[in-house]
């Protein structure tokens, strides 16, 4: 049964277990979004609602992993089932493996890169798109990495996919716009989460913070859909790696 939402807007957040998606999370709640949550680990999920602040019938809880073909589908219809609409789609889930030489990357890895940074993004949004045109608003963030552009070694797929996704949400902008629909990218440099591991050559005190990435965010959400931006590049008063 869809929960009694007439004075709220709703959020879906990808990857909301932890870092950049769980700081995101919490901004919307403020902002007075209910929320659903999505990654591939409860228990983080379970931190990000109390986080949050929201009630279990405010704070959707959806455990799956979007490298499966069928996880968009199945998540967007546990939106609409719980809440039966949605106002706002977050595409942060993201995942790479440790740096790899192109030709040592696994196929495994290959297809799982695209499938997480790529395709599931753009099926959700298609979702949404499909949704917010019969509700005729609605915003869309995805959240890229300034990896798109630096094209670093040992990361060539996941850069192709960021920049996929970049494309995408150009082409998403230009076709939406005129029917209310807000679509952008969040293009951050790196940012201080767990998702990086220490070395010495980092200093992760010039490092972005989840909580820089969710203002963003929210900067989006906020502007009109006349002056909305296509793109938010978010880049460190220093260099991490000039330590």
């Amino acid at each position: 049964m869809a929960f009694n939402h007439d004075d709220r807007r709703v959020a879906l957040v990808t990857g909301a277990g932890r870092g950049i998606g769980k700081a995101i999370a919490v901004s919307l709640a403020r902002e007075g979004f209910s929320v659903c949550l999505a990654a591939r680990t409860r228990d983080e999920l379970e931190e990000t609602r109390r986080a949050t602040g929201l009630a279990p019938e405010r704070s959707l809880i959806v455990l799956l992993d979007l490298a499966q073909p069928e996880a968009p589908a199945a998540l967007f219809e546990s939106v609409l089932d719980h809440h039966g609409r949605i106002d706002v789609l977050v595409n942060n889930a993201g995942w790479a493996p440790a740096r790899t030489a192109l030709i040592k990357l696994k196929e495994s890895d290959l297809d799982q890169i695209l499938a997480v940074n790529l395709r599931a993004p753009v099926a959700l949004a298609r979702m949404a798109a499909i949704q917010m045109v019969r509700q005729g608003e609605g915003t869309i963030v995805n959240i890229a990495s300034s990896a798109a552009r630096l094209t670093p070694s040992g990361e060539a797929v996941y850069a192709a996919a960021k920049a996929g996704l970049i494309a995408f949400t150009r082409a998403a902008f230009a076709e939406l716009r005129d029917k209310g629909i807000k679509v952008a990218a969040i293009i951050p440099g790196l940012v201080d989460t767990s998702l990086i591991p220490d070395n010495k050559r980092l200093n992760r005190g010039a490092m972005l913070r989840a909580e820089d990435v969710a203002a963003a965010v929210m900067q989006i959400i906020k502007a009109p859909a006349r002056a909305c931006p296509v793109e938010i590049s978010l880049e460190p008063q220093s260099d991490p790696l000039s330590k």
